[in-house]
C-alpha cells in the first residue's frame, strides 16, 4: 500500500555523532526524520513510529569502536519488525561487518563518506520494496477470505476476470476457460464451484490429455462389472461422482471425437450410460472446461465438433498469460516466498531487489506454475534468508527507475495523446482540443512544451 501523498514517509536514523545526525536530517528533508543515538532509544523510536526504513551505524555506545551493540540492535529491529528495511552505514574498512549484517537480514549497506543523493536513492528503493510487500499482504488478506483466495493479482484485466467468475458462479451455465498452461484455469474453476450453490458438494477434476483414449470413456462414464477385461466390479464415472456438484474437464481440446459425441449427448439430456450398462442414469452436474488450444482452429480441421463447442462455450473466459499481467509476477513471487519459507521452516525470507527486477523482466513461458516451481526451489536452496536472482535461476537485471517517475510517465502519456489526436484530425487544432477535452490555448501550450508542429504531427 503506497504512502499517502499528504503523509511524509518516516525514516529512523540511528547515529551517535550529533554533527552527522544534523547532516543526515538536512539531507533527507523529504522524509519525516526520527533520530536515535543508541540501541535503547532506537528501539523506543521503532516502537513509536514504526518506520519502514532505518539507517544505522554499527558502532554505537557504549563501545562505538565495536560492532557488538550495532549487530544486537539490528537483530532486535528485525525481530520486532521483520519487514523494516535496515541500511547499514559503514566505514571503508568495515566491509566484512557490513556483509555480516546483510547476512543477518539488513536490506543493504552504504559506505562512509556517502553522497546524500546516492543514499537517498537507496532509501527510496527500500521504501518502494517495503510498500510492495505491504500491498502484497493487503491484497492477500482481501482475497484470502474469498473463494478466489488462491489467485493473487493486481492486473485490471485479471481482476475483471475474477468479477466475471463471481457473476456466473451462481448460475448453471457451462463455462469455458481459455489460456496458456499454468495461468490458473483450475483455480478459477474451483472458484466458480465455491461461489455457487453447489459448494457443499464435490468438485471433480479430470485431465482429458493425461488419460489414454481407451480408458478415458470408462473414467468419465463408468462401467458395469464384466464390461471388459479387468472390470471386476461396477464403477461409477466422474459424471456420477460429481452429481449435484461441479465437473472440471481440463484440456477439453484433447477429447477424442467419439467421446465428443457422447459428451454432447450428455449435455443435451443430462443422463449417462455406463459402459456395458443398459440403464440411463440422470446426473445433475455443472460442467466447467478448460483448454490451452485454439478450438476454432480444431473446428476448422475437423478435430473438434462445432456443436459441442457452442454447448461448452456458453460463457467464455480468456485468461491472460503472466507476462502481460503488469506487476503480477513480483507480487505472486513475494507470496510464494512467504508460503514456502513457512512450509520449509526457513523463517523470514525475502527477495533481493535484483531478484524482483529479474522476475519482472522475464517472460515466464510456463506462467504462474513455472514461477511457483522456481521460487519453491530457491527457498529450499538459498544459503541465507535473502533470495537473489541467481537463486531463482534468472540473470540479474538492473532496474530502470526512471521509468517509474510519475511526472515523466504523465508527460509521455500526454505527448503521445496529443500527437495521436493531431494525426487523426489532420492537424485541426479546434477538433483536436475538443477530442482531448482541453481548451485551444492549453493545446497550444502542450504542443509548444513537447515541440510538436501541427503540420508534422507524427507518432
Amino acid at each position: 500500500m503506497s504512502a499517502s501523498p499528504d503523509k511524509m514517509r518516516t525514516l529512523l536514523i540511528v547515529e551517535d555523532d550529533p554533527a552527522l545526525q544534523r547532516q543526515l536530517k538536512w539531507a533527507f528533508d523529504d522524509f519525516e526524520v526520527v533520530l536515535a543515538s543508541d540501541r535503547e532509544s532506537a528501539i523506543a523510536q521503532l516502537r513509536r513510529f514504526e518506520p519502514a526504513v532505518v539507517t544505522m551505524d554499527l558502532g554505537l555506545p557504549p563501545a562505538p569502536d565495536d560492532v557488538t551493540e550495532g549487530m544486537r540492535l539490528l537483530e532486535e529491529i528485525l525481530a520486532l519488525s521483520p519487514d523494516t528495511k535496515v541500511i547499514v552505514l559503514t566505514g571503508q574498512h568495515d566491509r566484512e561487518h557490513a556483509v555480516r549484517a546483510v547476512g543477518l537480514g539488513a536490506y543493504d549497506f552504504f559506505p562512509k563518506p556517502f553522497e546524500p543523493e546516492m543514499l537517498q536513492l537507496t532509501i527510496a528503493r527500500a521504501h518502494r520494496y517495503y510498500e510492495l510487500q505491504q500491498e502484497n499482504r493487503r491484497l492477500a488478506a482481501l482475497q484470502g477470505a474469498g473463494a478466489l483466495s488462491g489467485l493473487l493479482s493486481r492486473d485490471p484485466g485479471m481482476l475483471r476476470i475474477c468479477r466475471t467468475i463471481e457473476k456466473v458462479a451462481p448460475s448453471n451455465v457451462t463455462v469455458m476457460l481459455l489460456g496458456e498452461s499454468g495461468t490458473g484455469k483450475e483455480l478459477l474453476a474451483r472458484g466458480a464451484h465455491d461461489l455457487s450453490s453447489r459448494r457443499g458438494e464435490r468438485f471433480v477434476a479430470i485431465n482429458c490429455a493425461a488419460i489414454p483414449d481407451t480408458l478415458l470413456e470408462a473414467e468419465l462414464f463408468g462401467y458395469e462389472r464384466g464390461a471388459f477385461t479387468g472390470a471386476v466390479k461396477q464403477t461409477p464415472g466422474k459424471f456420477e461422482l460429481a452429481h449435484k456438484g461441479t465437473l472440471f474437464l481440463d484440456e477439453i481440446g484433447d477429447l477424442p471425437l467419439p467421446l465428443q459425441s457422447k459428451l454432447l449427448r450428455f449435455l443435451q439430456e443430462r443422463r449417462v450410460e455406463r459402459i456395458g450398462g443398459r440403464e440411463e442414469i440422470p446426473v445433475d452436474v455443472r460442467v466447467v472446461c478448460a483448454t490451452h488450444q485454439n478450438l476454432q482452429a480444431k473446428i476448422r480441421d475437423g478435430s473438434f465438433r462445432e456443436d459441442l463447442f457452442y454447448r461448452l462455450a456458453e460463457i467464455v473466459v480468456d485468461i491472460p498469460p503472466l507476462r502481460v499481467r503488469e506487476g503480477d509476477a513480483s507480487l505472486i513471487a513475494h507470496a510464494f516466498v512467504q508460503r514456502y519459507a513457512q512450509e520449509n521452516r526457513r523463517g523470514s525470507m525475502t527477495l533481493t531487489e535484483d531478484a524482483v527486477a529479474a522476475i519482472e523482466q522475464y517472460d515466464w513461458p510456463g506462467n504462474v506454475r513455472e514461477l511457483e516451481n522456481r521460487i519453491k526451489r530457491a527457498v529450499v536452496m538459498a544459503e541465507g534468508n535473502r533470495i537473489a536472482a541467481e537463486d531463482v535461476g534468472l540473470t540479474a537485471a538492473e532496474e530502470d527507475f526512471s521509468a517509474l517517475n510519475l511526472r515523466q510517465v504523465r508527460e509521455e502519456a500526454e505527448r503521445r495523446a496529443v500527437v495521436r489526436v493531431l494525426a487523426r484530425v489532420n492537424g485541426n487544432i479546434a477538433h483536436a482540443a475538443e477530442v482531448l477535452g482541453v481548451s485551444r490555448p492549453t493545446l497550444y501550450d502542450l504542443m509548444n512544451r513537447f515541440g510538436i508542429r501541427k503540420d508534422v504531427a507524427q507518432t
